[in-house]
Order: C-alpha cells, then structure tokens, then sequence
C-alpha cells in the first residue's frame, strides 16, 4: 500500500479490545502514514485520554462493543469535542445504538482498503 500524504500525521485512537485486530489496526495505521493513539482495551482509558488530551486526536474508531461495554460514552465524548469517528464492528447496524446509525461503520472483517477509505471520507482530508 503507497502511503498517501493525506493520512500523513492524522492522529487516530482506536478503542478495541481484540489484540489481534489491535495489531493489525496499527500496521494499517502506520502504513497509510496516520499516528496511533493508544490503542485502548476499555472505554475508560479511552475517556482518561480524552479528558486529559482533548484537541490529542483527529479521529476515532470505535469498537461497537469493547471488554464487554458499549462504546458510547466514548462516542458522546468525541461528538462533544467535535472530532470524527466511526464504529468497528462484526455486527450490523442494529448493534448501534439508534442515535449513531447514520455514523459510518467498519464492518469487521475489513481491508486495509475499507479502512483507508472511511478515513478520507469522514476525516474530511482530501484525496490524492
């Protein structure tokens, strides 16, 4: 994957509890040029961060469900701080809570592709 200078230095937390998908997100992450913050296993770290950082992030994915809680307090928290973000999950859109179904959502499993893509589309950064 050529690393587009749109990404370049956009600065995402992903808040995900699978290790795996963790690992994989920050590879993807690194390649397209964006910087990773965290990534968080529970929706309070991901708050901790956001409370003591909140201009810290460009953008957010969200794990639909993480350690076994919804992520919406950590969604409420970005749209108050006015930052994008888009849910990760295995699930369809009637996991989301109804007032996020018109949020974009990474349907897992996806292609560093797929996930290339919603960051240009909801990031707002322009295509190369």
């Amino acid at each position: 994957m050529d690393q587009p200078k749109d990404l370049t230095g956009l600065r995402v937390l992903v808040l995900e509890d699978e290790a795996l998908l963790s690992m994989l997100l920050e590879d993807v992450l690194g390649e397209l040029g964006c910087t990773l913050v965290g990534p968080y296993g529970h929706n309070e770290e991901a708050l901790a961060f956001l409370a003591a950082n909140p201009a810290g992030v460009d953008f957010g994915i969200l794990d639909v469900n993480v350690s076994g809680h919804r992520s919406d307090a950590v969604a409420l928290e970005f749209d108050r701080l006015g930052v994008p973000f888009v849910f990760s999950t295995g699930y369809d859109e009637s996991a989301l809570d109804q007032r996020w179904r018109n949020k974009p959502c990474l349907r897992k499993p996806f292609r560093p592709a797929d996930l290339e893509r919603v960051l240009l589309d909801v990031s707002g950064r322009p295509r190369s």
